[in-house]
């Protein structure tokens, strides 16, 4: 068990998600960003199934066919665009639209993500390219995938500071959204 490498790496993240959010004028959600990582189900599977350059939902997720930790993180974490999908009546998947908020939060993480498992590789593409190789296999709501690789296209054309600016104006026009 990697109890010492999964705690460094879970709060690695969460700083460097608290450092986005911050930018993005998120403050709150920057303090509390996954916080369940913290919890028996998710916590013991992460150390158990660490690995370092990659989630250690991935590795359950091989063993198993599925991941336990990743069921119960994404259904209390509104930045994760599957706490959004739902079966619609005829039993095909349907997602909504992610609230600016949500959004913004879950950009921050997508880069910290790729600052922390890609470290020294790490180039402002890399949250775009991660993107991209797995937007045809997910449920996404076609507005959210639309803003995320607008953001992320941003990212790898103009920088951070270029597109936290932005995303802050983002979040501020949309405060007045009903969900």
């Amino acid at each position: 068990m990697h109890f010492f490498k999964h705690l460094h790496t879970v709060c690695k993240h969460r700083r460097q998600v608290r450092k986005n959010c911050f930018k993005a004028g998120l403050i709150w959600q920057g303090l509390t960003h996954d916080l369940s990582k913290f919890s028996a189900k998710e916590f013991w599977r992460g150390a158990k199934y660490y690995q370092g350059d990659r989630s250690p939902q991935a590795r359950e997720r091989e063993i198993f066919g599925y991941s336990a930790a990743w069921l119960h993180h994404k259904g209390r974490n509104k930045h994760h665009f599957e706490y959004w999908t739902d079966v619609g009546k005829d039993g095909v998947p349907v997602s909504v639209e992610m609230p600016a908020k949500y959004f913004a939060e879950m950009v921050c993480d997508r880069i910290a993500a790729s600052k922390v498992y890609n470290g020294k590789n790490y180039t402002d593409r890399c949250p775009l390219e991660y993107f991209l190789k797995r937007k045809d296999m997910i449920v996404m709501h076609h507005k959210t995938a639309e803003n995320l690789q607008y953001f992320l296209t941003l990212l790898a054309e103009k920088g951070e500071k270029v597109m936290f600016k932005e995303l802050k104006a983002f979040v501020n026009v949309n405060k007045k959204s009903p969900k």
